[in-house]
C-alpha cells in the first residue's frame, strides 16, 4: 500500500516537472519569437527611418559616367577626370559574351532576383567577414554597385548603416524601374577602367582599338574584370596580375556554363598583351597638361581625405588660380625666364599665407603629355641650401632665446664638435662679430650653426614640424644650412612668416560633394605657431635679403616683400666626376612672400651628367619669383606688415654689444627687440618716423661689400654619405649636411648645444669620426 502510494507521488511529480519544462520552453519560444519580431520592426523602421532621406536618382544620373569634376573656388568648371570623349554602348550593342562574363563574375543570380538586392549573398558576405574579422567578401548585386557609383561615395568612412540601407532602397527602387539589360547596359557604362577611361566601350577602344564585339573571350574576360581593381589590374603595368584577374573570370564562365572547355583552355593559354595598344599620350588636352601637377596633388589629397576620385562621383572644389598657373607655366617655357640651357628645371608652389590655398603649381620644364607625372614642385629629396636659415636657426632663436634682430654672433673660424671638420662661409673668409640681421641678410653659414647650436636641434626640429618641414630630432648641426624640403612645403612654413605667425597647412583642395548631399569644407583658420614677434621680426630681417644682401635679383621697386636664397654646390664625389662644375651651384633656390602670396622656387637638374647651373641659370629662382610675383600683385594692395606691441623698435649703434642707441646724429640701424627682453634704456623710438630705407646694410666700416656673389650662401653636398663640403680656391674641405635622402654625415651630429656647454666625450667623437649613421646626441 505505501508503495503504491510512493509510486503514485513520484509519477504525480515527474508530471508536474514536466509542465513545467513545457511552460518553461513555452515562455522561451514565445519570447524568442517576441524579440525576434522585435528586431524585425526595429530594423524595418531604422531601415525606412534611413531609407527616407535617400537621395533621388534619375536615369540620366544612371547612364552618366562615373567621373569626378574639379571646380574652381567661384564655381567654374575646370576639368573632368575621365576621357574627354566617352563611348557610350546601348544595350543592343553590347555582346552576350561580355554580358555574361560581368554576370558570371560579378553577380551570378543577376538575373533571377527580383529585388536589386541579394539577401543569400548578403548573409554569405557576413558571415565570411565575421570569419576573417575584416571586409574580405561583398554583398553588393550589380545593381548595388550600380547605385553606389551613382549616387554614394566609395570611402571606407561612408561605409555606415544608414548609407547602406539607402543603397538598398535606391537598388530596389532602380530593379522596379528599369528592366535587366538596362541596368546591366548602366553599369558596363559607368565603371572606371584606368588611364581616365568610363565604360567598358571606351576601354575596349584605349586598350585594343576595337569595340566590344571585336573582342575575343580572353580580352573580353579581362575587360569584365577590371573595375574590381583598374588600377592593380592593368595589363601594361602589372601584366601577371591582370592575367590572374581574367583567369577568375574566364573560370566563373566555365562553371557557370557560358563557355565550354576548349573555349576556356584557349583563352586562359592567350597572352594578357595580345592586341594591346601602346600610347604615347600626346592627345591630351593643353589645359591638362598646363594643370598636371595641380592635378596630380588633388587626386592624392581627395584620396588622402578618404575618397576615390575615379568612382565616387565627386564634386571636387580645388584652389587653383587658372590664369596664375597658366601664368607661371608660361614663364618657364616661353623664354621669359632665363635658364641654362633645355635640360636645367624647376619646381614652384604659390601659396596663399591667410588660408594656405595653393594658387599654382609647377612640375617642371617642358612637361610632356603623360597624365600625372613628374611633380619636382613636391619632391623632398633635395636640399633647401640656406633658405632653411629663418625657420630652423633664426625664427627658434627668436621665439625660444628672445635674441633680437641686434644680437651679435661671432662668425670665425668654427669646427663641428667632436670632429676635425671645419666650416666655411661662401667666400672661404671669417668676418668676425656681426648683428643677427647682418648675418641672415648675407647668409653667413657659420653664425647660422651657432644659433641652432645654441637653441638645440631637438627644438629646432619641433618649431619647424610645426610648420611643415620635417628635421628629424638627432640630426647633426649642418642641416642649420640645408635641410631636405620640397617647394611647396617651404611655401607653407614661409607663409607662417607672412601671416604674423599664423600656420595654414598648404591645401589644394577647399570643398568635396558627394552625389548624396554630403558636403565637406576642408578651410580652416589655421593654427598659432609662432608669437606675432617672431614672424614679425624674421620679416623684417627677410626684407634686407632682398634689399641688401643675397636676394637681390628678386626686388621688386616699391613692393612690401621678403625673401630668403638658399644654395647648394655640388660634392667632391659629383666634382671628381665632372671637374667643369667647380664653382657653379647643384641645386639654386628662392623663398619669397607679401601679405598676399608666398613662392617657393627650386630650380636644378634632374640627373648629374644634365648639366650644371651657370651664367644667367644662377638667377632663374630669384628672377622666376620676381616674373611671378609682380603679375600676382598686380592686382593686389601693397599692404607692409605691421609691427605688434610685443615689438620694440629702437636704432642701434652698429654692432654694439651690448646694444646702444644711437644719440641725434650718430649713425645706426634699426633693431628690432622682443618687448620685455630689450636692454636697459632701449625702448620704441617715437620721436622719429620709421623709415625702411633707412634700414642700410649692417655692415663693419672694414668690410668689402659682400653682395657681389650671389653664391654666398652655398652649401656642398657629398651624395655618398650625406655630408657637405664648403668651397675653397685652394682645397676643399668637408662639411655635414643634407642632400636627397640621405642622412646628414654624424660625425658632428653629436655636436653640444654651444662652445660653452658639456664637451663631447671622448667616446662619442671616437663613434661619430668611425660611423656616418649615428646621431644620438641630445643637442637640445
Amino acid at each position: 500500500m505505501a508503495n503504491r502510494e510512493n509510486n503514485s507521488g513520484r509519477r504525480m511529480r515527474q508530471r508536474e516537472a514536466q509542465r513545467a519544462s513545457k511552460h518553461l520552453w513555452t515562455r522561451i519560444i514565445k519570447w524568442f519569437f517576441l524579440i525576434v519580431l522585435l528586431v524585425v520592426v526595429s530594423g524595418i523602421g531604422l531601415f525606412a527611418f534611413y531609407a527616407k532621406d535617400a537621395p533621388n536618382v534619375s536615369q540620366d544620373q544612371l547612364q552618366s559616367g562615373g567621373t569626378s569634376a574639379l571646380y574652381t573656388n567661384n564655381g567654374k568648371f575646370l576639368l573632368s577626370l575621365g576621357s574627354e570623349k566617352r563611348i557610350y554602348v546601348k544595350n543592343d550593342k553590347i555582346p552576350q559574351q561580355l554580358k555574361d562574363a560581368i554576370v558570371s563574375v560579378e553577380d551570378k543570380r543577376f538575373y533571377n532576383d527580383r529585388l536589386g538586392i541579394d539577401p543569400v549573398r548578403i548573409i554569405g558576405s557576413m558571415l565570411t567577414n565575421a570569419k576573417s574579422n575584416s571586409i574580405a567578401a561583398g554583398g553588393s548585386t550589380i545593381t548595388q554597385q550600380l547605385v553606389k557609383l551613382t549616387a554614394f561615395s566609395t570611402a571606407a568612412s561612408q561605409r555606415t548603416l544608414k548609407r547602406k540601407a539607402q543603397e538598398a532602397w535606391i537598388a530596389m527602387k532602380v530593379q522596379r524601374e528599369f528592366s535587366k539589360d538596362q541596368i546591366l547596359e548602366f553599369y558596363i557604362n559607368k565603371v572606371f577602367m584606368n588611364y581616365g577611361n568610363y565604360g567598358m566601350g571606351t576601354a575596349a577602344n584605349y586598350y585594343y582599338n576595337k569595340s566590344l564585339k571585336k573582342l575575343d573571350l580572353a580580352q573580353t574576360a579581362l575587360i569584365a574584370g577590371m573595375p574590381n581593381a583598374p588600377v592593380a589590374y592593368d595589363p601594361y603595368l602589372y601584366p601577371e596580375k591582370a592575367r590572374y584577374r581574367r583567369n577568375i573570370v574566364l573560370k566563373t564562365m566555365l562553371e557557370n556554363k557560358k563557355i565550354t572547355q576548349a573555349q576556356y583552355d584557349q583563352a586562359v593559354n592567350e597572352s594578357i598583351k595580345k592586341g594591346l595598344v601602346h600610347h604615347r599620350g600626346n592627345s591630351e588636352s593643353k589645359i591638362r597638361q598646363i594643370d598636371d601637377p595641380y592635378i596630380k596633388e588633388v587626386i592624392a589629397e581627395v584620396k588622402a581625405k578618404g575618397f576615390d576620385p575615379y568612382n565616387d562621383n565627386l564634386k571636387i572644389t580645388v584652389n587653383i588660380d587658372q590664369k596664375a598657373q597658366n601664368k607661371l607655366y608660361q614663364l618657364a617655357n616661353d623664354g621669359s625666364v632665363p635658364f641654362t640651357n633645355d635640360k636645367m628645371q624647376i619646381g614652384a608652389t604659390v601659396v596663399d599665407p591667410n588660408n594656405g590655398h595653393v594658387v599654382a603649381i609647377l612640375g617642371g620644364r617642358h612637361l610632356p603629355s603623360v597624365q600625372l607625372g613628374l611633380d619636382r614642385a613636391v619632391q623632398t629629396g633635395r636640399s633647401t641650401g640656406s633658405s632653411i636659415k629663418p625657420v630652423l636657426d633664426y625664427a627658434p632663436a627668436i621665439q625660444y632665446l628672445n635674441w633680437s634682430t641686434a644680437k651679435i654672433l661671432d662668425d670665425s673660424k668654427y669646427v663641428y664638435p667632436g670632429t676635425n671638420i671645419q666650416l666655411y662661409d661662401w667666400d672661404n673668409k671669417y668676418e668676425g662679430a656681426m648683428t643677427m640681421r647682418y648675418a641672415l641678410e648675407q647668409s653667413r653659414n657659420v653664425p647660422a650653426v651657432k644659433t641652432l647650436q645654441d637653441v638645440g636641434v631637438k627644438k629646432a626640429s619641433k618649431f619647424a614640424r610645426r610648420m611643415g618641414i620635417n628635421v628629424p630630432s638627432n640630426s647633426g648641426l649642418s642641416v642649420a644650412i640645408g635641410a631636405n624640403a620640397s617647394s611647396l612645403q617651404m611655401s607653407g612654413a614661409y607663409s607662417a612668416f607672412a601671416a604674423n605667425g599664423i600656420y595654414h597647412k598648404p591645401q589644394f583642395v577647399s570643398k568635396i560633394e558627394t552625389p548624396d548631399g554630403l558636403t565637406r569644407n576642408y578651410d580652416s583658420s589655421g593654427i598659432r605657431v609662432m608669437k606675432k614677434s617672431t614672424a614679425y621680426m624674421i620679416t623684417d630681417m627677410l626684407k634686407g635679403v632682398i634689399k641688401s644682401g643675397s636676394g637681390k635679383n628678386a626686388k621688386i621697386d616699391d613692393l612690401y616683400q621678403a625673401g630668403k636664397t638658399g644654395t647648394v654646390k655640388y660634392s667632391d664625389e659629383d666634382l671628381a666626376k665632372y671637374p667643369a662644375y667647380n664653382s657653379t651651384p647643384k641645386d639654386s633656390w628662392f623663398v619669397g612672400y607679401t601679405r598676399s602670396y608666398v613662392m617657393g622656387v627650386w630650380t636644378g637638374y634632374d640627373n648629374l651628367k644634365d648639366g650644371t647651373i651657370s651664367g644667367v641659370g644662377q638667377n632663374s629662382a630669384q628672377l622666376m619669383y620676381k616674373s611671378m610675383m609682380t603679375y600676382l600683385m598686380q592686382n593686389k594692395p601693397n599692404i607692409n606688415w605691421k609691427k605688434p606691441s610685443s615689438v620694440i623698435r629702437a636704432k642701434i649703434v652698429k654692432n654694439s654689444n651690448p646694444p646702444e642707441v644711437a644719440s641725434a646724429g650718430q649713425s645706426g640701424q634699426w633693431q628690432l627687440f622682443v618687448r620685455g627682453h630689450a636692454p636697459a634704456g632701449i625702448t620704441d623710438d617715437n620721436s622719429a618716423s620709421y623709415d625702411e630705407d633707412d634700414e642700410e646694410t649692417d655692415s663693419n666700416t672694414n668690410r668689402s661689400n659682400n653682395t657681389q656673389n650671389n653664391d654666398n650662401d652655398s652649401v656642398t653636398t657629398n651624395t655618398q654619405n650625406g655630408s657637405t663640403s664648403q668651397s675653397n680656391s685652394s682645397s676643399r674641405t668637408s662639411e655635414p649636411t643634407r642632400e636627397n635622402s640621405h642622412q646628414s654625415s654624424t660625425r658632428q651630429s653629436s655636436a653640444q648645444s654651444s662652445s660653452s656647454a658639456p664637451a663631447t666625450t671622448q667616446s662619442s667623437r671616437k663613434e661619430e669620426k668611425t660611423n656616418a649613421d649615428s646621431g644620438k646626441k641630445d643637442d637640445d
